[in-house]
């Protein structure tokens, strides 16, 4: 049985150069929720990353974007994850997805990493996999030897449009899954 997420993170690459890749994806779903619930991003280098807060219904969410690379993202994730006392079934990772084409966004608990490096760090750093996972669509090449150079390009812009599209489709189901109800958004979400 899912938990409430109570730590949600967004993955992506710091700086200016990587903003608008597709990789940054995770960084533009967390980017959209502390506009929407007003918390500002505050940078924290303890936790190697940035960090927001805000309150819903007396309970505290934290957002997060680490600044580790996405390699690395576990050090940070589960550095906050150790300070704030959340175990993996508490967490939310959006990421990028290469297997959906763009504009279709899947919600998940638990599972493997698919090849995700952030995926992978992040599981290797929580020593466990049981963590929610938003899969933000990016479409892929059509070679595989281009992926790397794929996921740090900027998507088109009817690509572009179609990623944001499906944040904001997100965005209506946020109140839902802050109230732990996970299983009820997937099955709406998963379904379209």
């Amino acid at each position: 049985m899912a938990s409430m997420p109570r730590l949600i993170v967004g993955l992506g690459n710091p700086g200016s150069q990587y903003e608008k890749t597709r990789h940054n994806a995770g960084f533009w779903f967390v980017d959209e929720l502390s506009r929407h619930y007003r918390a500002g991003f505050r940078v924290e280098s303890v936790f190697q990353g940035e960090l927001a807060k805000f309150e819903r219904e007396g309970n505290i969410f934290l957002l997060l974007k680490p600044a580790t690379y996405m390699n690395h993202s576990g050090r940070s994730v589960g550095s906050v994850a150790r300070y704030y006392k959340i175990d993996p079934a508490g967490i939310l990772v959006a990421h990028d997805e290469l297997e959906f084409a763009p504009g279709l966004v899947r919600l998940k608990q638990g599972g493997g990493h698919g090849g995700h490096n952030g995926l992978k760090d992040i599981i290797a750093h929580l020593g466990s996999a049981d963590f929610a996972r938003l899969r933000l669509g990016i479409g892929r090449p059509a070679e595989k030897h281009q992926v790397s150079h794929y996921v740090l390009d900027n998507p088109g812009r009817l690509e572009g449009e179609q990623i944001t599209a499906a944040i904001n489709q997100v965005m209506g189901y946020m109140d839902e899954v802050m109230a732990g109800n996970l299983e009820k958004v997937m099955n709406r979400l998963n379904a379209r």
